[in-house]
């Protein structure tokens, strides 16, 4: 992988300005399984962007009993009895649910390149661009609105593609190699899945492509991914090369849609010349009369994506209308007796409160808050047995809420641009760094409570557990000294209010009926 990102950065130790005792992404231990469930008629739901599951075009396959797939099925066993142990680790590797490993090689990239652009030699700074992706700086900046996004483009064109796929696979029920020849034996646990196309092709191509466009960088790394992936395909029993074929044109499509869109929705424009976020402050002052101030060191003239409020949403049309209540007024005896609670949390900081500052933390170099939540998503996965159409649904769902809640917190926070605490309680440190936007809402408590419903959506069973640790998401940032605690609670509410808009749309895909 490419290791240019690091070499500016390190050399001014920025990641250490919100270091934390989480560890960057790990692999879940997990291996092939038999799905809780098949979901035969998944082709008919409501895809997110495309128009229907049957919307992409594939030819008719070869019957089984025909000379062109006996070929198909001969190469396959063919490969399969000259196989290396590389390639037996690769199978074992990717399993019969890849969209889990797809996901987990984007919070791997994202942790890679959250690090915050360093300054010049003569004090200014040069913002990460996208034309210009090797720099200095490289690009992108993976902070927490850029990761929601990427996120959010790569499950839903994961998630159109599957229902694409599960359309065509039970319109022409071509049964998978192991089923058709007894010598083949399959790697994973068997089902009775069509195999024509391979969803796992649809998986690897329309994952790749995504996250090439968004880490443009990780080319290489993404195209030597996709290919043991593809061929891991085979390898397995899983496919012939018709079925994976098929699915890459399916991956292709999506991808294509998600990029289009991606290109007009307005992120571009998010991080903006510090004339528009110097007048975006001084429009908040003239507002009520207050203004957040940047006191990081060392300081960044412009704050973090100031329009990121722009970016097109999910499920709602306008951002306003989800905008919370005003924060208190810097007189008012609300503002007064948070300032005592965060003397008090600091001056009487216990282990525990340290340890959930810490755990929740997702700072610098870490997969920012919304990975932490798709870490979550993918452990429940894996536990629940869903099957890779499940998968992407869960992770299409919860990541569109995320960056819509996003969304939503970053235009409280640049509308009422309300100051930290940091700023108002002379002398007061922090012990979880100082971020360069304002503070009202919290986005650790938008983001947390925006998953945490839609996984009590799709896993009931798990709702308290989820809520609970939103919750605890929320109140980290306070016990850290980075938010007041009105941050944390009117946060919790705003994510929770605009997850319902995409738990709604949820309900109405049909996968539910």
């Amino acid at each position: 992988m490419n290791n240019k990102i690091y070499i500016l950065f390190i050399a001014f130790g920025l990641i250490l300005l919100a270091s934390c005792e989480k560890d960057t992404p790990q692999y879940i231990p997990y291996e092939g399984y038999a799905y809780s469930e098949l979901d035969e008629d998944g082709g008919n739901w409501v895809p997110v962007l495309e128009e229907s599951g049957a919307s992409i075009e594939i030819p008719a396959p070869e019957a089984t009993d025909s000379q062109a797939y006996q070929n198909e099925l001969n190469e396959v066993k063919e490969a399969m009895s000259n196989i290396t142990s590389d390639q037996k680790r690769a199978i074992r590797y990717w399993t019969n649910n890849p969209a889990v490993r797809w996901n987990e090689i984007a919070l791997e990239l994202i942790a890679k390149y959250n690090i915050i652009p360093g300054p010049n030699a003569d004090g200014t700074y040069t913002l990460p661009n996208p034309a210009n992706p090797e720099g200095p700086p490289a690009f992108p900046f993976a902070h927490p609105p850029y990761a929601c996004r990427a996120l959010a483009y790569m499950s839903v064109a994961q998630f159109d593609g599957l229902i694409s796929a599960w359309h065509h696979k039970y319109q022409y029920n071509r049964a998978a190699p192991v089923a058709v020849d007894e010598n083949i034996e399959y790697a994973y646990e068997e089902n009775d899945i069509p195999s024509y196309p391979s969803d796992g092709a649809v998986i690897a191509r329309a994952s790749k492509n995504i996250l090439t466009a968004m880490f443009p960088l990780e080319a290489e790394y993404l195209q030597q991914m996709e290919d043991e992936h593809l061929e891991s395909l085979m390898l397995s029993g899983g496919n012939v090369a018709s079925d994976i074929n098929a699915g890459t044109v399916i991956g292709d499509a999506v991808s294509e849609t998600a990029l289009t869109r991606a290109s007009n929705d307005g992120m571009k424009n998010a991080q903006t010349p510090k004339a528009v976020s110097d007048s975006i402050k001084q429009a908040a002052y003239d507002r009520f009369g207050w203004a957040w101030d940047n006191l990081e060191i060392p300081e960044r003239p412009v704050g973090l994506t100031p329009l990121f409020s722009q970016v097109t949403m999910w499920s709602i049309d306008d951002v306003e209308s989800v905008r919370p209540i005003a924060p208190p007024g810097l007189n008012s005896q609300e503002l007064l007796d948070d300032v005592e609670l965060l003397k008090d949390y600091a001056k009487n900081m216990t282990e525990e409160h340290r340890r959930i500052a810490n755990f929740w933390q997702d700072g610098l170099g870490t997969y920012t808050p919304p990975g932490h939540w798709n870490h979550i998503a993918n452990e429940l996965i894996v536990e629940k047995k869903l099957n890779p159409l499940q998968t992407t649904r869960t992770l299409a769902y919860m990541n569109m809420a995320i960056m819509d809640s996003g969304i939503s917190c970053w235009d409280a926070k640049y509308y009422y641009h309300y100051p930290r605490p940091i700023q108002l309680i002379e002398g007061f440190e922090t012990i979880a760094g100082t971020p360069n936007f304002p503070s009202y809402t919290s986005g650790h408590s938008v983001f947390s409570a925006a998953a945490s419903e839609v996984l009590a959506y799709i896993f009931p069973e798990e709702a308290e557990q989820m809520r609970a640790w939103a919750e605890e998401a929320a109140i980290s940032r306070v016990y850290g000294g980075i938010h007041w605690s009105f941050d944390a609670t009117v946060g919790t509410d705003q994510g929770r209010e605009v997850a319902q808009y995409t738990i709604d749309r949820a309900k109405a895909d049909g996968a539910d009926q």
